[in-house]
């Protein structure tokens, strides 16, 4: 599948991969120059392969409060949450961002792989309550310009307030006659926007964003540095961190779980999932040799866990990766090691994000 911007990066000679079934940008010019972009100035991403669906009605908020683990009612009109679709047995189906437009409609924001499923079971799930669930997927296009720059770029395209616009709201506005949903959430560990539009509108918006960014430093960039950034601020990755076999307890993002609520699916399983056995750390590597998705954790010889993610960190010129672990070794200062193709590494647990912006 394509995006409405897949021109667009063919035209800049992108060199593309297949993500969930998309033919997507994973890099324009080097992924290192377009981290760097976005930890100095700042960068533009293409993110239309989302899946976006629209509840509306009067129990919206009901509904979703019984479709997801967080309490979706208590948003207020313009703010964010992030939360989680869990199956009935407290997996993970997928995590969500999901606004609050109106009091009666909430956009939800599902990732690319998932979205189908998403809107599939908000469906099931929300039968019983008094709103209309629509996939707006296919018809929405979405734009992210992040890093520190982003707010003189997009300020000077809109007369929106960005200085009101907190982190985790969004508004209604206009960009250069372009009518937007311009969120403020990110997934970089930078400053940023999110820019939702008709998908027949995309390209347009694109030239207008990439031409009010060439004073600033802005570039076009591609997934993997995305994937660099997000790693470096900590943040999960639904198919790395996040699947069907973990619970949000096991990401240590149980905080999402409200169980004040008097139902939702998976209620009762999560209950009996608060102390799992494996749980995800960060860790630090010397050298030039990166953990990666799938490579073993060792406590000695013993096996103690997996790699979910790694990389060489841009930034901070070091290996970090993402793992889960047995939950005695979670300890921030703990020394294991990862075996990178048949030579074992030493590696100690860290705290997270590895990166955090001034």
């Amino acid at each position: 599948m394509h995006t409405a911007l897949y021109g667009v990066h063919k035209g800049l000679h992108a060199l593309f991969t297949d993500f969930a079934g998309w033919e997507m940008p994973v890099r324009y010019s080097s992924e290192l120059a377009e981290h760097r972009a976005v930890r100095e100035a700042a960068g533009l991403f293409d993110l239309s392969h989302m899946g976006e669906i629209e509840l509306t009605g009067p129990q919206a908020a009901d509904a979703l409060d019984f479709a997801l683990v967080g309490t979706l009612s208590a948003v207020q009109p313009g703010r964010a949450r992030y939360t989680m679709m869990c199956a009935e047995d407290g997996g993970v189906l997928d995590d969500l961002v999901v606004y609050r437009l109106t009091e009666e409609k909430y956009l939800v924001v599902a990732n690319a792989g998932n979205a189908a499923l998403v809107a599939s079971e908000l469906r099931a799930r929300a039968a019983k309550f008094d709103v209309t669930v629509e996939d707006r997927s296919a018809d929405t296009a979405l734009i992210a310009v992040q890093g520190p720059n982003s707010a003189a770029i997009v300020g000077s395209v809109t007369d929106a307030d960005l200085s009101g616009l907190k982190y985790y709201a969004s508004m209604p506005t206009q960009v250069r006659g372009h009518d937007v949903l311009l969120a403020r959430t990110g997934y970089t560990g930078e400053d940023g926007f999110e820019l939702y539009v008709p998908a027949t509108e995309a390209v347009d918006l694109w030239h207008v964003l990439a031409n009010a960014g060439e004073e600033h430093g802005l570039l076009p960039a591609g997934l993997a540095c995305r994937d660099t950034l997000r790693l470096e601020a900590g943040m999960p990755l639904y198919g790395n961190e996040l699947s069907t076999d973990r619970a949000p307890f096991d990401a240590g993002l149980g905080r999402v779980v409200k169980f004040e609520k008097p139902d939702f699916v998976g209620k009762a399983a999560l209950e009996g999932r608060r102390e799992p056995a494996e749980v995800l750390v960060g860790l630090k590597g010397s050298g030039r040799r990166a953990p990666r998705h799938g490579y073993r954790v060792l406590d000695g010889e013993r096996e103690v866990g997996v790699v979910t993610s790694g990389a060489l960190s841009p930034t901070l010129g070091h290996p970090i990766a993402m793992a889960y672990v047995a939950k005695e070794l979670s300890e921030p200062g703990t020394g294991l090691s990862v075996d990178i193709r048949g030579r074992v590494e030493p590696v100690e647990v860290v705290p997270m994000p590895f990166y955090r912006r001034a």
